[in-house]
């Protein structure tokens, strides 16, 4: 069966929980084909770059898919019909990509860049220091 990923991108006005219960409704229509789903993401609400339909913000899941094509297509009729999905993407893969996603790796790098910046003096220390040294220049 060939290997698909698909992201949508649902209406800001709906919550986490509301998302979540989208995205299982279209993993059973995948399930239910005879499809599987290898990987799902929930990247979060995320700043557009652009409106859609008055929205400046939107909700990010991921699918990693191996299913028969039919299956596909009813899940994308689904997603068009459905208000709450503003975008979807499906992109056609050679095979199932492993580990996690670009997106997901690069929240762990954000979060390693803030521990290694900790190294650095307190503002108060390096404020006082910046002081000083003005101070001794008008000496």
């Amino acid at each position: 069966m060939p290997h698909y990923e698909n992201v949508f991108i649902a209406r800001q006005e709906v919550s986490a929980a509301q998302v979540d219960a989208l995205a299982d409704g279209f993993a059973e229509v995948i399930s239910s084909a005879g499809g599987k789903i290898h990987r799902r993401e929930y990247w979060g609400l995320k700043t557009m770059a652009y409106k859609i339909k008055k929205n400046r913000k939107g909700h990010y899941v991921l699918f990693n898919i191996e299913a028969p094509s039919d299956a596909l297509q009813e899940m994308e009729r689904q997603m068009r019909l459905n208000e709450d999905v503003l975008r979807h993407l499906t992109v056609r893969l050679e095979a199932v990509p492993e580990g996690p996603s670009v997106v997901m790796q690069g929240r762990g790098d954000r979060e390693r860049a803030r521990r290694d910046d900790d190294d650095r003096p307190p503002r108060g220390e390096r404020g006082a220091r910046t002081r000083d040294a003005k101070e001794g220049d008008k000496k």
